[in-house]
């Protein structure tokens, strides 16, 4: 086990601290520590309270390490979630604004901010970000699109935007900052994928570079910390702290664990210290990746370098090799190689500063053996329900959520308001939004992408023969 610097990790410094010491806690968590009942599982599982910390926090080890955070984003408040990016999407929701306020969002947002929309009681105005012809994947949101919705409604209250996108696609974020601020309002934005952007050469600037007022962002996915470890962070000239705050702790568990907490603190001081080794590392060894997959006939690979998308993330665009990436899915989960995402005509490999030239290059070979395998006409892309959907907001989604509502055949929803939230997942883009009218084209996008074999989640009816929507008359 490593020995931490309390000074420069305090929360991983205390968790070492418990893991070794003699205790007979009689507090939770109910395993107390012992490995006796359940095995191995619940190693190393420490609360905050009462464990990294007294039960009143009088060391103050969790508020030390998220001002180290915040120095380390360039921000002046942050705070350390437990509950992923999802959790912290909601709380920046909250924060923003009151019920019946307009917020600017695009459409291509994750889930989790949707229901942050839907319990902040917030009515969305959609952007759409662009497309690409050539792979029918979302490209970045301009932001002279942001300066159109915000010239149609005044009175919204912030902007929200995913910097990365899914597929690593970035906006225009410096210019869509400047157009909210224009307006006298936040710029917020859903990092969940890039917690890693502007800490080393070849990679985009972090959005709080670039201006935006607030970020939510994930240690887990890019960065080597326990799963569900994100951050939020915040500067406050745009943004009132009692709201953030409050927004935080109205979902916030109060038995945070602590082994999520102390790696989130160790993931910030591997960024400082080592960020720009290794994050130049995972870039070259993308940069290989990607060199090699260009000599398959007919594969794709978009984005690379470039600011307007992220260097390290692996997408494999399929069509042009007539391979369905489903049946490549399959390939290499029984070859050991599971991968982020796959539909279609899409493959998406997550590349992270644990990998190595061994690992990539296991990737590499066994995604090359599946493509020839499954190798047929070359077809053209067809983008996916997730980057499509474009229905119009009828209704807010808060009040569609909880309106009456009853399950038609999905054929028969055509025209009528959506009551659920349907998303093929991943990458968890909301198709069907609640309080939107449902549209022939989303109803064929979701039926293909079933019939296919993606997972399309969240509907009350898993099979897609029926989807509620809002109760007639």
């Amino acid at each position: 086990m490593l020995t931490a610097d309390a000074s420069d990790t305090p929360l991983l410094a205390a968790w070492e601290v418990a893991v070794r010491a003699d205790r007979a806690p009689m507090v939770i968590p109910g395993h107390k520590g012992s490995t006796r009942l359940v095995g191995d599982v619940v190693s190393g599982d420490v609360p905050l309270y009462a464990g990294l910390d007294t039960l009143h926090l009088e060391h103050g080890v969790l508020h030390r390490a998220e001002v180290l955070a915040a120095r380390a984003w360039g921000v002046d408040w942050c705070r350390f979630s437990v509950g992923g990016s999802t959790h912290g999407n909601q709380a920046l929701a909250l924060a923003v604004g009151r019920p019946g306020d307009e917020v600017v969002v695009t459409r291509s947002l994750h889930r989790s901010l949707l229901l942050g929309l839907v319990l902040a009681g917030l009515v969305p105005v959609w952007v759409a970000p662009d497309l690409d012809a050539a792979t029918g994947l979302p490209l970045g949101v301009p932001a002279e699109r942001v300066a159109d919705a915000l010239r149609a409604h005044p009175g919204a209250r912030a902007v929200f935007l995913v910097e990365p996108g899914y597929t690593g696609a970035l906006s225009d974020v410096r210019g869509a900052a400047a157009v909210a601020h224009g307006h006298g309002i936040p710029l917020v934005v859903d990092g969940a994928w890039g917690a890693h952007l502007g800490w080393a050469p070849g990679l985009p600037p972090s959005p709080l570079s670039l201006g935006a007022d607030a970020m939510v962002t994930s240690a887990h996915k890019l960065l080597p910390a326990y799963s569900q470890a994100a951050l939020v962070l915040a500067r406050t000239g745009r943004l009132d702290v009692d709201r953030l705050e409050r927004g935080f702790e109205a979902s916030h568990t109060t038995s945070p664990a602590g082994a999520i907490l102390a790696s989130t603190d160790a993931a910030r001081a591997l960024l400082e210290r080592e960020g720009e080794q290794l994050l130049g590392r995972t870039v070259r060894l993308v940069q290989d990746a990607r060199e090699e997959l260009r000599a398959v006939p007919g594969l794709v690979l978009p984005g690379g370098a470039g600011d307007r998308s992220d260097p390290t993330r692996l997408v494999l665009a399929l069509a042009g090799t007539g391979a369905d990436g489903l049946a490549v899915e399959r390939d290499l989960v029984a070859m050991g190689v599971p991968v982020e995402m796959a539909d279609r005509d899409t493959v998406v490999a997550t590349v992270t500063v644990a990998d190595t030239a061994a690992t990539v290059g296991r990737f590499v070979g066994v995604v090359r053996e599946a493509l020839e395998r499954h190798r047929g006409e070359p077809r053209p892309p067809v983008a996916g329900a997730a980057w499509t959907a474009a229905g119009e907001l009828v209704v807010p989604p808060r009040e569609a959520f909880f309106a009456d509502r009853e399950a038609v055949p999905l054929a028969e929803s055509v025209g009528r308001v959506a009551a659920e939230l349907v998303a093929p997942y991943p990458p968890g883009v909301p198709a069907l939004v609640p309080g939107e009218r449902v549209g022939a084209a989303t109803v064929e996008a979701l039926r293909a992408a079933a019939a296919a074999g993606s997972r399309v989640a969240y509907a009350a009816d898993a099979t897609l023969g029926t989807v509620q929507v809002l109760t007639a008359g």
